[in-house]
């Protein structure tokens, strides 16, 4: 995310059952704490569990520019794999990393991070073949967007000679070794919608996702006078216009997805300090870098305004530390989101674990995991994401395979957007049969009505369900991709189980469960 080469791209429900008249739709998207597990802890049955996967220069996937089309297709279905190893339920992939596109776009070039060479067909539509392969797995693809990055490299004529910022060359802004859209310019913005909304109107995605790249720096040395000259009348300084121009892009593009696709998943990652208490009094207690003044982007002001759908600031600092304390920034940002129906996620630096170079804190192998521990005093905490695939699947210390036997040991439903909580849920599926077989019980799931689900979730009991049941994550033993007629094992399963299937949409909302069969 935030840095541009691999070292220095890195910156710092309650549920009852069918006889309570409850939806499973009513499902709590937050951990709840009761009796009965060896710890009073019950994980939650809905729970984010992202991983980035980076393609600005080739970080990784494609893991370099120029593979053949099988080549590519490999790395991503093994990142696939990674994330199911992992428990992982989303993938967050950058398809517009530099003003430029991994699906066939009117409006910018092929990306050069698939070929090497801006413009050149790569003779696939990759994007088609990463939604498609991602929800096979039963997996959400959110595509992740820069709004105003241009390129790594300062020279405007390097750039594909069809590129807008070729054709409009008043519209980018070089600065600091890049090129940017420039944010202040009202056509700028509509046209880097445009593309955006592109991809997302063409294809099956479930959600737009922005990083923490805004305006790059708080300074006159990213040369936008002349914009602020024609467009900045009225406001006090050139870092309010800024930050209006930030304002304007969130507050759109929200309207754009709930108008176009408004079961689309809208949100941004972005610094995770706002502004510092010793700035700010409605600050966090830290003394770093703020992206209300650095970045022009007033991250808290979008949570409380209620522009987005949730909120994944990136907070890669450890436990204790001194100027950016991991354990005061989560219950500030929860603060922040708490009441406002914006999810909270938190962007973790699984990059930082046992990297060269890091203090001595990101050596211990227990310093993610506890994180995950601390979100659970926190139920405005909704999940994790990681940064980045390379990362996970190296998996130094030891750290991440930490994380999922300790937080991941069963699966999780994705979350449920507050505002479609009340649409319709799929029809009730039919568990056919429950039987033993080679390996374990083989379910006989049947889908019913004209729409298929996006997914089953099966729970497994060793009695009949009872209410609320259904909303305790430890009897929920799979999640498996739907159709009309699907067989599954359970390789834990046995006799005298008893099974309950209930039908999962695209958007996380479920069904009430199946009538129960118990295996003979």
């Amino acid at each position: 995310m935030s840095a541009p080469t691999r070292r220095s791209v890195l910156r710092g429900l309650a549920l009852a059952t069918a006889a309570t008249a409850l939806p499973l739709s009513a499902l709590a998207s937050s951990p709840a704490f009761a009796a009965g597990s060896p710890d009073g802890y019950i994980p939650p049955l809905r729970q984010m569990r992202g991983m980035w996967i980076a393609s600005v220069v080739n970080i990784d996937w494609p893991s370099k520019a120029g593979l053949t089309v099988d080549q590519q297709k490999a790395e991503y279905l093994a990142w696939l794999d990674l994330a199911q190893v992992r428990k992982l339920n989303s993938v967050f992939v950058q398809i517009r990393p530099t003003a430029d596109a991994f699906w066939p776009s009117s409006f910018e070039p092929w990306s050069e991070w698939l070929t090497g060479v801006q413009g050149q067909d790569p003779g696939y539509d990759p994007l088609a073949f990463l939604v498609e392969e991602t929800h096979r797995r039963g997996m959400a693809f959110h595509a992740w967007f820069n709004p105003y990055r241009v390129s790594m490299q300062p020279d405007p004529a390097k750039l594909h000679p069809e590129h807008p910022g070729r054709k409009h060359p008043d519209w980018i802004v070089s600065y600091g070794g890049k090129l940017y859209y420039n944010p202040g310019i009202p056509e700028v913005r509509a046209f880097v919608q445009d593309a955006m909304m592109d991809a997302i109107t063409r294809y099956d995605i479930d959600g737009l996702h922005f990083d923490d790249y805004f305006y790059p720096v708080n300074t006159t040395a990213f040369d936008d006078s002349a914009a602020f000259a024609q467009y900045g009348a009225g406001f006090p300084d050139l870092a309010a216009w800024r930050r209006h121009n930030v304002d304007l892009l969130v507050q759109e593009m929200q309207q754009r997805i709930r108008q176009a696709k408004p079961e689309v998943a809208w949100g941004i990652s972005p610094s995770g300090i706002w502004r510092n208490k010793s700035t700010d009094p409605l600050g966090s207690d830290t003394a770093g870098g703020q992206s209300y003044d650095n970045l022009h982007a007033d991250t808290r002001g979008w949570v409380r305004k209620g522009w987005l759908d949730y909120i994944a600031p990136q907070i890669y600092w450890y436990i204790g530390q001194s100027n950016a304390n991991y354990a005061k920034l989560i219950p500030w940002w929860s603060g922040v989101a708490s009441g406002t129906g914006v999810q909270l996620w938190i962007g973790q630096a699984a990059y930082k674990a046992g990297a060269d170079g890091q203090p001595a804190e990101w050596f211990q192998p227990g310093e993610l995991t506890q994180h995950l521990t601390l979100n659970r005093n926190h139920p405005e905490v909704g999940g994790d994401i990681w940064f980045s695939a390379v990362d996970v699947r190296e998996d130094r210390l030891g750290s991440l395979s930490t994380v999922a036997t300790d937080h991941y040991t069963r699966p999780a439903l994705g979350p449920l957007l507050p505002r479609l909580a009340n649409g319709q849920a799929p029809r009730r599926p039919v568990l056919a049969t429950a039987r033993r077989a080679a390996g374990g019980v083989e379910l006989h799931i049947v889908a019913t009505g004209s729409t298929i689900p996006f997914q089953f979730a099966v729970f497994r009991f060793d009695r009949e369900a009872g209410p609320g049941d259904f909303a305790d994550a430890r009897n929920l033993v799979g999640l498996v991709p739907a159709g009309r007629n699907v067989r599954w094992v359970d390789p834990e399963g046995g006799q005298g189980a008893t099974y309950y299937v209930a039908a999962v949409d695209q958007v996380n909302r479920i069904s009430e469960p199946s009538d129960g069969r118990t295996v003979r």
